[in-house]
């Protein structure tokens, strides 16, 4: 029973790092990336559906990407959906492909990306937690239902901080290997 909540909670904590790589990606430096373009929703047939799944993206240079929507009729609707994001890019269309041309970040604007970027490795930070005081709260259960014995339990919440504090310090690598891209000028 022990074991299974240990290996449980850290089922749970190894996808909170996972989410926290989707995040961090999904934040837009200086280079172009498909990722950026995850959290952009197109109003397809009346229906909120992901870009991704709408159109296939080239990186031809550092800051321009082409879409190329696989519903040529969708073109606009992917092009409305690029400007009303939270990007900041104004997407051109010539037909068939939609180039979107990335401004060069300003200081400033890199500034926020890393407030943002560390906001969001502190909901990271805080679900791990979170994940760890269930685990705990389980383990509290086994011994007070008399399940098993406290020398057991005490072993296993010291694997327990032992997982937490592995996957926070992944979080904090990922913050600073995220903050080092966007600071890179």
């Amino acid at each position: 029973m022990i074991d299974e909540t240990l290996f449980e909670a850290e089922e749970k904590m190894d996808k909170t790092v996972e989410h926290a790589k989707e995040e961090f990606a999904a934040i837009r430096t200086g280079r172009a990336n498909a990722a950026m373009f995850a959290k952009v929703f197109v109003d397809y047939y009346g229906a909120p559906t992901p870009l991704q799944q709408l159109a296939s993206f080239n990186v031809v240079e550092a800051r321009t990407v082409l879409i190329s929507p696989f519903d040529k009729s969708s073109a606009p609707a992917v092009e409305k959906a690029l400007r009303n994001s939270d990007l900041g890019v104004n997407p051109t269309s010539d037909g068939d492909v939609i180039r979107v041309a990335l401004p060069a970040l300003t200081e400033e604007r890199r500034k926020e990306y890393v407030k943002l970027a560390r906001h969001k490795a502190e909901e990271s930070r805080i679900a791990v937690r979170a994940v760890r005081r269930h685990a705990k709260d389980a383990l509290d259960r086994l011994v007070k239902n008399g399940e098993t014995g406290e020398d057991e339990v005490m072993r296993a919440e010291k694997e327990l901080d032992a997982l937490t504090k592995k996957h926070v310090d992944l979080i904090d690598h990922l913050l600073s290997g995220k903050e080092a891209e966007l600071l890179e000028v």
